[in-house]
């Protein structure tokens, strides 16, 4: 079972003080990006969490077992040597087997964490949904989530990458010093949103008749 992070693990982000707000003597040559933090957790969202979770449930309870029998009935054909669906029905049960222990093993180091505590507020923590702006005025809209469910083709990010490291302790409004392959760009913070928490179900017997 994954262990639920507790409100403050964000806060609790080591972040170089070159990375917030902007300095008058900030030295451009000595610029890194922010160190890692927490080397060996995996950091995801409930809903991250439970996608991964799904795989995983439908690669033992449906795929391996039918890929198995297709497995066992192929071997039964006579030379395993020349029997396409035997050697590709091992080839496939090989992959299956590789992703099971990968999600098992990420599954297991899971720290499940709920970015709507954060909601209302204007400081970046992991779940974030932020705006920026770089120095030619175009806008960038990023959300930072685990390794495991970002997806680019979303604007998502993972809470290793540069921009994520570069954004996370961040507040509305700051300069931030972004560090890219083509040198040092400035960014500027200006939106910073959260999920909102989600609402306890009402009973409604409980109402009025």
């Amino acid at each position: 079972m994954p262990r639920t992070r507790l409100p403050d693990f964000d806060a609790k982000c080591a972040m170089s003080k070159a990375f917030t707000k902007e300095s008058d003597d900030a030295d451009e040559d000595e610029l890194q990006l922010p160190p890692l933090v927490s080397a060996g957790k995996n950091y995801i969202t409930a809903p991250g969490y439970a996608r991964l979770r799904a795989e995983w449930m439908e690669l033992i309870d449906l795929e391996r077992p039918k890929v198995v029998e297709i497995v066992h009935w192929a071997a039964s054909n006579g030379d395993r040597s020349e029997n396409g669906d035997y050697i590709y029905g091992k080839k496939r049960l090989r992959e299956i087997d590789r992703r099971i222990r990968f999600l098992t093993q990420r599954l297991e180091i899971a720290e499940v964490t709920d970015p709507s505590v954060h909601h209302g507020g204007d400081q970046v923590f992991f779940g974030a949904t932020v705006a920026y702006l770089d120095t030619a005025g175009t806008r960038t809209r990023v959300t930072i989530l685990g390794v495991d469910e970002a997806d680019s083709a979303r604007s998502e990010v993972s809470w290793v990458s540069p921009i994520a490291r570069t954004l996370l302790k961040a507040r509305l409004g700051d300069v931030l010093h972004l560090v890219t392959p083509a040198g040092v760009e400035e960014i500027e913070v200006v939106q910073v949103d959260y999920p909102a928490p989600a609402r306890p179900e009402v009973d409604r017997r409980d109402g009025p008749a």
